[in-house]
Order: structure tokens, then sequence, then C-alpha cells
């Protein structure tokens, strides 16, 4: 349970004039007074328990304080830097800052942290770090580029983890973002690419971080309204190799992704984060606290003069700017359980604060109602699911033991087991994650491709076939038949693996797949059941069969996983008897696409398909020859089927041709190999006159 108090006003009067609030509020060496860095040229000391200011400091007209002053907790000096390289360095007593130590630096500096139990450091904006004494020694000592051309830091964080200094900072170029990571015991940089995981970029918005035993939990609010989450290792096996992490959702749409306005967020315990934001389009800004082991809005609070997206928090205090004055409101987090969450703990609440226990619908993302006891049982399932996905991450992310595998295999079953005891249980992302480990075999966990296959689960089905080995024809065969009936609607919501068929797949043509699918199937008037009608027609338009037969009778999608089956092993006497299980609309559907795929490879030297993993000639043509043995006397009476099976004929008369020229041509070699080896006994200069036939 969550609690957010009455605020009060910190600042007397609108604070700086700087669209995007305050620079920043951090703690001084008193618990109770914090600085407050205007966005202009002030630095004001607060007294928060009795609201009012306790000093004020300000750099002369003409200069603007361009990072947030902090507190040297060692010295309980004040450190501020004004006009990106000018730092100034002053303590209670000193009037003027224009009087007060200065030095000037060599280069720009993005911000100055300071915590308890270690000295202050610089951070540049060029991603080199400096301790303070070490830079006032010399201030105009060189400083290194550590991060590459047109990366911008975007947020900083300092802290302490087994009583060691830790410095983390995140960069972004292009809209991709980097996490660096400084431990100064080690004096090791470590870079990580941050994987987002949304299908489209989204522009992070706020960053927060907490620190666990094993991992620094960094979490992020995101541009379409979802707040996510990143493990980064404390003890990264590879350090000083850029690693990339997968960035996980923990909670949907807590905040409007169409709002124009920032919007922030901030890590206040282990279950619970406060976001500051709209929370939908129309609406107000608003100060909300989630648990996030339940998915639970505990408690907000409006915002009715607006917000500048900025959330510091401190203790048992929250800080933001209200308008254009600085608010804190203090807030209480109990520890976190499920009466909790649903707002059933027997406790008195203030009138004036406004609790609302409220789920989030796993089904449309939007807020709903406790509903019944089924209803809360479902949702409390898909907490498990929730708690189980956040924990295999963190098992995936330690170092890998040499029984790892098993491991692996026994999480697997375990799952699958829940999963036939209760039907509701489907933990599809960590299904994925576990396939992804590429440890897992068919024999080690058997009932994973079943319970896909049940559900439908196309992209399951499509990794399985992918990573797994050792797949019997029959579940092989099972896929194809799920494949190739599954409806475009179900396909198109799909998330398919789609590099197979990235270079060669019109996209234009996933739009028109229907009529294409329709036109090629049909094929031939059923009226018109003459064999030699039909071969005098291929005759007489020539053009018009190369057009139809080089449009792909498959959506993309559906072509992936088509792919998926063409490269996965098996063999010819275990597959045949489950392929004439396959309805002759579908055979005959499958037929073309491969004939589609055979023509694309002869439009290069090399007969292949470009792209990564394609299907091999041999894999296409071998597939060809098993379905037209297992279902031709089918095949053959369909009507639809004539046109291709007759250019099949037209291309296995043009390979035997080919062939039989060919052997001409080698019997030609041959003498000419014969030829080259009696070489030795020849002078140095000859003139023959070869003759082939």
């Amino acid at each position: 349970m969550a609690d957010l108090e009455e605020g009060f006003t910190l600042t007397a009067v609108p604070l700086g004039s700087g669209p995007d609030g305050p620079l920043g509020v951090e703690q001084s060496d008193k618990t109770d007074q914090f600085l407050v860095t205007d966005s202009g040229r002030t630095v004001i000391l607060y007294k928060v328990s009795d609201q009012k200011p306790l000093g004020s400091w300000s750099v002369k007209q003409g200069q603007i304080i361009t990072c947030p002053a902090v507190c040297n907790f060692q010295t309980g000096e004040y450190i501020v830097v004004h006009d990106n390289k000018v730092l100034r360095i002053w303590n209670n007593e000193d009037v003027n800052l224009d009087k007060v130590f200065k030095a000037t630096l060599s280069a720009e500096v993005y911000r100055i942290h300071s915590i308890q139990g270690t000295e202050p450091l610089v951070l540049f904006k060029e991603g080199a770090v400096r301790g303070l004494e070490a830079l006032l020694a010399e201030p105009q000592q060189k400083i290194e580029t550590v991060i590459s051309d047109e990366e911008v830091i975007k947020w900083t964080k300092f802290f302490m983890v087994f009583r060691h200094p830790v410095l983390i900072f995140i960069t972004e170029k292009h809209g991709n973002y980097f996490a660096y990571v400084q431990k100064f015991n080690s004096r090791i940089l470590s870079k990580y690419t941050l994987l987002l995981g949304q299908e489209e970029k989204c522009v992070i918005q706020s960053f927060s971080t907490s620190v666990g035993q094993k991992f620094i939990s960094l979490m992020s609010l995101s541009s379409d309204g979802c707040v996510y989450e990143t493990l980064i290792p404390i003890h990264p096996s590879e350090p000083e190799k850029n690693q990339r992490l997968v960035q996980s959702q923990l909670l949907k749409s807590v905040v409007s992704g169409s709002a124009q306005s920032g919007a922030a967020l901030s890590i206040l315990d282990q279950d619970h984060i406060a976001v500051l934001g709209a929370p939908r389009p129309a609406s107000k800004e608003c100060l909300s606290v989630w648990n996030t082991k339940f998915q639970t809005l505990q408690t907000s609070k409006e915002l009715p003069q607006g917000t500048s997206g900025q959330l510091w928090y401190y203790g048992e205090n929250l800080f933001m700017l209200h308008g254009k004055f600085l608010t804190v409101i203090p807030y209480k987090c109990e520890v976190s359980s499920l009466a909790g969450a649903l707002g059933k703990l027997k406790h008195s609440q203030d009138p004036g604060t406004h609790v609302t226990p409220h789920f989030v619908n796993w089904e449309t993302s939007q807020g709903c109602e406790l509903g019944s006891q089924n209803s809360e049982q479902s949702k409390r399932i898909k907490d498990s699911e929730k708690h189980i996905e956040v924990e295999l991450r963190k098992f995936l992310a330690t170092k890998r033991t040499p029984d790892f595998h098993t491991v692996i295999g026994d999480v697997v079953i375990g799952l699958l087991g829940r999963c036939k005891a209760e039907p509701s249980f489907y933990p599809r992302n960590c299904l994925i994650q576990l396939v992804q480990t590429h440890v897992l075999s068919y024999s080690l966990c058997p009932g994973l491709m079943e319970v896909a296959l049940e559900k439908t689960d196309v992209q399951i089905l499509q990794l399985c076939l992918q990573q797994l080995p050792d797949i019997p024809e029959s579940v092989t065969c099972a896929c194809l038949k799920v494949f190739l009936s599954i409806g475009d609607d179900t396909l198109q919501d799909a998330d398919i693996n789609m590099e197979s068929v990235s270079d060669y797949m019109d996209p234009v043509q996933d739009g028109k797949m229907e009529e294409q699918t329709t036109f090629l199937q049909n094929g031939f008037n059923p009226e018109e059941d003459n064999c030699d009608s039909c071969a005098q027609k291929l005759k007489e338009k020539p053009q018009a069969t190369a057009d139809e037969s080089t449009s792909c009778p498959l959506t993309p999608k559906r072509a992936a996983l088509l792919n998926a089956i063409l490269r996965s092993a098996y063999s010819e006497t275990f597959l045949l008897p489950h392929l004439k299980d396959i309805p002759a609309q579908h055979s005959t559907l499958f037929l073309q696409y491969l004939y589609f795929l055979y023509l694309k490879c002869s439009e290069n030297a090399t007969m292949t398909l470009p792209g990564t993993h394609p299907p091999t000639l041999n894999q296409i043509m071998d597939w060809i020859c098993l379905l037209l043995d297992a279902n031709f006397t089918v095949v053959v009476m369909i009507p639809e089927a004539k046109r291709l099976l007759l250019s099949l004929y037209k291309f296995v008369k043009s390979q035997i041709s080919i062939c039989s020229e060919l052997n001409k041509i080698e019997v030609s070699f041959r003498e000419l190999q014969k030829l080259n080896q009696e070489k030795n006994n020849r002078e140095l200069y000859s003139i023959e006159v070869l003759e082939l036939f």
C-alpha cells in the first residue's frame, strides 16, 4: 500500500525562466536541506521541514549555470559549473559567487556527482570522468573522448555498490541507446547496447536505477507510455566487451504515449515506482505510485497546473515542478503484499488522498475495476507469469554452469507441467527466452512444441524449428499444416522472424496476397479440362505465365514460416506418410510457393536466394519431389493445379535437356584432361588444333 500526503510549495516565487524548470534538486550535508539550482543564474539552499530558504547565491549577469549545484560531503562545501567550463566552490559564509574559488576547465562538463562516502566526480560531455581532487590539481589537463561522434549523454547516476563507487550514464545516437558503467575500484568501463524490444523506435523520456545483489535495475519510461526494465550485471563475464541487453516491459500504458508534455519516473523501493505524467491524452498531469510486483496503481494525485516532467526523490519526499513552483509531496510505501496492492489492508486513510486499487487489464491494456473471483484469480496467474519472467531474466544473465542445459530443460518441463494443469497459464515470453538459449533439444522437452501447436503459437513453432534438433517428422508435418491453414488475420498480429524472406519478398504484396492467391489457386477454368488446350495457352501467352509464376502466392509472414519447414532436418521415409494427410489445396499452395522460390533462385548465376538463412536450391527441389510423391494422384485431379503441374513438367523437361547437353560436353572435357596430362611430353612450344564434336 502507498500513500501520497498533502504537498506544499517550497519556492515562494516562480522558479527560473527556462521552459524545462529547475536544473536539479540535490541533497546537502544536512538530511533536511536541499540545493535547488535555477535554470538561470541562482542556487538556493532550502530547509524542507521549515519550508524556507537558508541561503541564495547567483552568478553575475551574462553568465548561466549549466549543471546542478552539489554538496561535497567530505568538506561541506558547494560546487557548481557555469558556462560549461567554469567551476566554482563556496560555503555557507560566502555571499558573492564571483569572489569564491574558480577553476576554468579544458572541456565542457555534463554533470558533477557527489554522494556520501566518496569524493565528488566530474562527468564531461565527451564521456570522460575525473575525481574532483585530481581535476583541481590540474584544471587544464587534457580530457579524452570516450563516446563516439554524435553520441549524446541523456542521463547519469552515481551510487555505491558494496562500498565501491559506480557511475552509470546513458547515451543516445540516431535513436539507439547505450549504457556505460564505470566501476572505480577496478577502473573498468563497460559499454552495453540497450535493445528496446519495441517494434518501432521510441524516445526514452526518463530513467531511474536501483541496485540489487547481482544486478543494477535500470528502468525507463518510454514515449509509448510503458515502463521497461533492463538488468545490468554488477560483475559482467566480459566487462570490456560491448554487450547487448534486452529491455523487458514492466508496466504498460502508465502514461499517455501521445502527451506533449514530458513524463518522468523514479524508483521508490523494491516494489514501488513513482510516475509523473498524463495517464490519458485528454487528462491532466498527475503523480502516481505503481506496485511493479502486482502490476497495480496504488495512488495518484492530480497536478492541475501542469508539470515540466521532472521528478526527484529523496528519503520520503518527492520533488516536482507544479505550475512554476517547486512542490514537495511526502509519501509512504508499506511492505508489498497482495492485500496491500488490492487496497484491502485494514488501516485508516486520510480523506484527502485518492487511492485507486487498479489492475492492468492484460487483454485490452486498459484500466478495469476488480471483478469476480474468477477474474481476480486469472489476473493473479498473470502476475505470477510476470514474476517468473523477471526471475528467469535474472537467472539467464548469470554465468553459465556445465549443467546449464539440464537446468533449462527442467525449467521448461516445469512450466509446461503447469500449462497443462492450468489452461489459462501460458508464459510464452519465458518459453521464447528459454528456446533462445540454444541449449534445448526436442528430446529434452518434447511437450514444448505440443503445447505451442495446441495454442497455435506460430512464433514459438518457428523458433523451435530453427533452434531445436531431433524434431520428429510427425511434428514437422503438424507445424506445416498449421502454417498452411492459419488465417492471414491471425498471422498479421504474430511476431514472426522475417530475416529469411526480407530480401526477396515485395512488401507491397502484403496487401495484395488475397487477390493473387485466389488467382493462382483457381488457375484454369474448370470447364477447360483438356490438357492439350492448357499447353497451347501456355505457348500462346508465355509473358502472362511468367508474371504469374514470379508473383509469390503467400504473404511474407506465411512464407517465413514455411522457410523454417524447408530448412528443418528430416528423413524422407518417415516424412512421406505424414505428408499424405495434407489437404490437396494446401499441397498445391505449397507447391506454388516452392516453384516461386525456384524461379527466384534462377534469377542469379549462383542459383541462391538472397537474405539471411534462406532455403537452398537443394532443399527447394527435395520438397517439390516429396510433395509430388506424396500427393500427385490427388493434386493431378484438381483443376487449380493444372497450370502449376504443366509448369513443373516443362521445368523438368528443360532440366533433362540441359543434363543431356552437359553429358555430351563432359566427354569433351575428359579428352582435354587427357591431353593436359600428356603436357610433360611436349616441347617448350607447340601449336595444337582440337576438334570438338
